[in-house]
C-alpha cells in the first residue's frame, strides 16, 4: 500500500529525553527494517503520585525539539487522549484503528522483555506485533520462551547507561549535564528552570 510504513513505537516518560534515547531510536531507524520511530510520550498517570514528572506538554515539547533534525524520528502524544490508566495493548489497538495503512512494532529494552509476562495481555501483543529489543545491563534472566521467538528481534544497539533519574538529580544539585542531552533540549530546560 502506498505510504504504508513499518513503525517502531518507543514508549517513555522522557522526563527528560536525553542522548541515550536518541542514540537507541536513531540506531533502530538506521540499522533495522523499521521505516520510522515514533517516540510515544507516556502521560502522567493520575493514579500515581506526581513526584518529579514534568507536565505532559513540556515533555512532548522536549521530544519534538530533540527529534527535529532526525527525519525518521517523531514525537507522538497518542496516549494523551486515551483513558487512564492506559495499557500498551490498548494503545496498539487505537493506533491500528487510526492508521490502518501502517504496521506497528514495539521497541523495548532487554530489562522490559524480562518483565514482559507481567504486562496486560502480553500474549496478545506477542501474537500480533513484533518486538525490537535493544540491550540493557540488567539483572534477572530472560524467560526461555522469548529466547528464539520469531516475533522478537534482538538489535545490537550500543548499550547506553544514561538515566533520566540521574540527569534530574544532577540538575537539582546544580551539576552540568549538558553532554547528556541534545543542545536544543538543554537550552529549553535551562530557560524553563526544569528539575531545579
Amino acid at each position: 500500500m502506498a505510504g504504508a510504513k513499518k513503525i517502531g513505537l518507543f514508549f517513555g516518560t522522557f522526563n527528560p529525553i536525553h542522548s541515550g534515547h536518541l542514540i537507541i531510536a536513531n540506531h533502530l531507524a538506521e540499522h533495522s527494517d523499521l521505516d520510522a520511530i515514533w517516540m510515544v510520550v507516556t502521560p502522567h498517570n493520575p493514579h500515581k503520585k506526581k513526584s518529579s514528572l514534568l507536565e505532559n506538554h513540556h515533555r512532548l515539547a522536549m521530544v519534538r525539539i530533540a527529534t527535529e533534525h532526525y527525519p525518521k524520528l517523531s514525537a507522538s502524544n497518542i496516549e494523551f487522549d486515551l483513558p487512564q490508566p492506559n495499557y500498551t495493548v490498548h494503545t496498539l489497538a487505537h493506533l491500528e484503528e487510526k492508521h490502518p495503512e501502517h504496521s506497528f512494532c514495539l521497541i523495548m529494552g532487554e530489562d522490559n522483555l524480562k518483565s514482559f509476562p507481567k504486562w496486560k495481555n502480553y500474549e496478545v501483543i506477542l501474537e500480533r506485533y513484533e518486538l525490537y529489543v535493544y540491550p540493557r545491563i540488567s539483572s534477572g534472566t530472560l524467560p526461555e520462551r522469548f529466547q528464539d521467538h520469531p516475533k522478537i528481534h534482538r538489535i545490537e544497539a550500543p548499550i547506553i547507561e544514561l538515566s533520566a533519574t540521574f540527569i534530574r538529580k544532577s540538575i537539582s544539585e546544580g551539576k552540568n549535564i549538558r553532554p547528556m542531552m541534545p543542545d536544543n533540549v538543554w537550552t529549553y530546560m535551562d530557560e524553563m528552570n526544569f528539575y531545579r
